[in-house]
């Protein structure tokens, strides 16, 4: 699971948007104007039915982790939480 979800920069974060743009979703922000310091993306691939392949994204260490458990909920509370 990507810790950005409960980081306090998960909003203006050049890797997290790095991560979204992967993933093929909507971005918190349009312009992320936060460079985190050494983040670790660990990039997973799947099998997928029929041959396919797929990519996982995760953000799972970042130098500039900041917790605030639940910041990615809050800025959007009419969704799932990605994993």
């Amino acid at each position: 699971m990507c810790i950005c979800v409960d980081c306090r920069w998960v909003d203006q974060c050049q890797a997290y948007h790095a991560v979204e743009r992967q993933h093929g979703v909507a971005h918190l922000t349009a312009n992320p104007l936060f460079a985190p310091q050494e983040p670790r993306i660990h990039v997973q691939v799947l099998d997928l039915a029929d041959g396919q392949v797929g990519v996982e994204w995760d953000v799972r260490d970042c130098g500039s982790f900041e917790l605030d458990r639940g910041r990615w909920q809050r800025l959007c509370p009419d969704q799932v939480v990605p994993t």
